[in-house]
């Protein structure tokens, strides 16, 4: 918690003035007992009317000016509760585009989310309350038990009896609740998972009829949350009821007291007052700092989720200047490169050596789990090679700043992913500063310019989040569409065309080829017809290459590559190609 208050450090001037509002404030509300009592003695029993109104008028100012400063303190502190918030919440955020894939696998989507907003609500709250109790409170009980000394000495004894009461309240309080609280945030995290879970997966949920098998598993979750909030209601509700207990006794208390000592003295009748005034503010002052010990484990969790996340160093560090030039002719070159996930004994990649130059398509195929998304993962630096060298530009990576990677990529990745705006809006993701021509042109080449002018709006046509109002094969287009836009150095298409029939394929490469002749183009896909003409086609089995070289050339040496082939096309067209292969 306390590694969090750096946030505060710019706004240590409101934290000042806060204090002081507070500080005059307490001040104000502790003058008002004894004002009182200077009434009752010197005015009521003295029958001076003048004595009450010169009183009076100053309990008047008294009460102006602590409300004056109460709504200061208010707004000063609800000011900086959502300044720290927001500081916060930006880091968090900052933090997690940070991370790379194998950063993200410690957290999972639900429990982020989580911790981007309800914990950080959760400390804001806490830290709201600090910084208005932590002064306020400690305050009000020194001067409200040496006022009270001071005002009434024989009846002082039961201020202690009250603070054992409220104590004893208090600690029970917290052995009960605060072992909840450290649950808590888990349960909320996983009912945060399965709603998450069951919204994206809502279609294979339905298609497997297991709409009953999630229920149960959410139900039981909302159970677990429902009973820990009821037993977490039921003890704090039922503290309500027992501190006015404690307060109406020690009221009672003090009557009782005031009275028995009025009978000797009439005149200690102010004091009385004043006294049970003080005995009041003493018990709140302590059981606002209790609640403070109550609230500030339940934050203490949260600070703690916030700090992994803040903590969290990504495994992948950029330079903070690209070391060297990089060349203006685009290339890619693999040299040894292994991989293997964290905490896998196997490779994923062994041995992988390969240039792809400007103007060629490099192509990848394999059987599944052969490692043809993880290698072109490695191109923007997803993952860290185990070992070995990925050069680009002439620039091995490691030594390039982030930003300059990435503005010479075009990735199109396997799943198309949109995001909620506009179709221009998408279309221009990378290329922000990108001119209406050239949207559009990208989206001609891309192929998707006939179902955007259809669409109501055309390209500022709404898309919804993850464009779950297009199709797959229209998403597939949008993103290609966008990768084109950038106009990067090297195109990275991961079985980007495997939601378009064949004739907008080949309508589609046919397009691209004026574009990327410039360009390096990495195209992994399972159909052979859209490898056929690449310049280099690259066959993985196992992590491994096993084959390198054109089409009909594989066809003649790779038995790998012949299979995959003879799988996609009948007998007649496989006896065909084996023809053309060895003509």
């Amino acid at each position: 918690m306390l590694r969090l208050l750096k946030y505060l450090k710019p706004y240590w001037w409101q934290v000042l003035l806060l204090f002081a509002a507070i500080g005059l404030q307490v001040f104000t509300n502790l003058q008002l007992p004894a004002q009182m009592a200077d009434i009752i003695n010197g005015g009521i029993t003295g029958e001076n009317i003048d004595y009450i109104w010169q009183i009076g008028l100053r309990m008047l100012l008294f009460i102006v000016l602590g409300a004056g400063c109460s709504i200061l303190s208010t707004f000063l502190s609800a000011r900086i509760g959502a300044y720290f918030s927001r500081d916060l919440r930006a880091d968090i955020f900052q933090k997690v585009l940070s991370f790379n894939a194998t950063d993200l696998k410690n957290f999972s989507t639900a429990s982020l989310i989580n911790r981007t907003t309800n914990d950080v609500n959760q400390v804001q709250q806490t830290i709201m309350m600090m910084l208005s109790l932590m002064l306020i409170a400690p305050i009000s009980c020194v001067i409200s038990l040496v006022m009270a000394i001071q005002t009434a000495p024989d009846m002082s004894w039961i201020m202690a009896v009250g603070v054992v009461a409220i104590v004893t309240l208090i600690t029970v309080v917290m052995v009960l609740v605060i072992p909840k609280f450290k649950i808590f945030q888990k349960v909320i995290d996983k009912i945060t998972l399965l709603t998450r879970e069951n919204l994206t997966g809502l279609k294979v949920i339905r298609a497997f009829n297991n709409e009953g098998i999630e229920k149960k598993k959410f139900e039981s979750a909302n159970a677990e949350l429902t009973n820990l909030i009821i037993f977490t209601e039921k003890i704090m509700k039922l503290t309500n009821p027992l501190i006015n207990v404690i307060f109406n006794g020690l009221t009672l208390l003090c009557t009782y007291i005031g009275i028995s000592l009025l009978t000797q003295n009439f005149d200690y009748l102010g004091d009385m007052s004043a006294f049970t005034q003080y005995v009041t503010q003493l018990m709140i002052s302590f059981l606002m700092l209790s609640m403070l010990f109550v609230m500030l484990p339940r934050a203490n969790v949260s600070a703690e989720r916030i700090n992994e996340v803040l903590k969290t160093k990504p495994k992948i560090v950029w330079k903070d200047v690209t070391s060297g030039i990089p060349e203006k002719i685009a290339s890619v070159e693999f040299k040894d490169v292994d991989f293997s996930y964290p905490g896998a004994k196997e490779k994923v990649l062994d041995k992988i050596s390969f240039k792809a130059h400007a103007g060629k398509t490099t192509a990848f195929i394999g059987s599944t789990g052969s490692g043809k998304s993880t290698l072109i993962n490695l191109v923007p630096r997803f993952y860290e090679p185990t070992s070995g060298e990925i050069v680009v530009n002439g620039i091995e990576l490691r030594k390039y700043e982030k930003d300059d990677l990435m503005r010479r990529i075009g990735l199109v990745p396997q799943r198309g992913v949109l995001f909620s705006g506009t179709v221009a809006s998408n279309i221009k993701f990378g290329a922000p500063n990108a001119t209406d021509q050239q949207m559009k042109e990208a989206a001609r080449i891309a192929q998707a310019t006939n179902f955007i002018e259809k669409l109501p709006g055309k390209y500022n046509a709404h898309i919804a989040q993850g464009g779950s109002n297009v199709s797959g094969g229209q998403k597939q287009r949008l993103s290609i569409a966008r990768a084109i836009c950038k106009n990067p150095d090297i195109f990275i298409f991961d079985d980007s065309f495997s939601a378009l029939d064949m004739k907008t394929d080949a309508k589609l490469r046919k397009a691209l080829m004026p574009v990327v002749k410039d360009m390096v183009v990495l195209v992994v896909a399972q159909r052979i017809s859209t490898i056929k003409e690449a310049d280099q086609i690259i066959v993985l089995d196992a992590g491994k290459i096993v084959g390198k070289g054109r089409h009909y050339e594989l066809l003649r040496t790779c038995k790998v590559y012949r299979g995959i082939v003879k799988s996609q096309l009948s007998d007649k067209e496989y006896a065909h190609e084996l023809e053309e292969a060895n003509a």
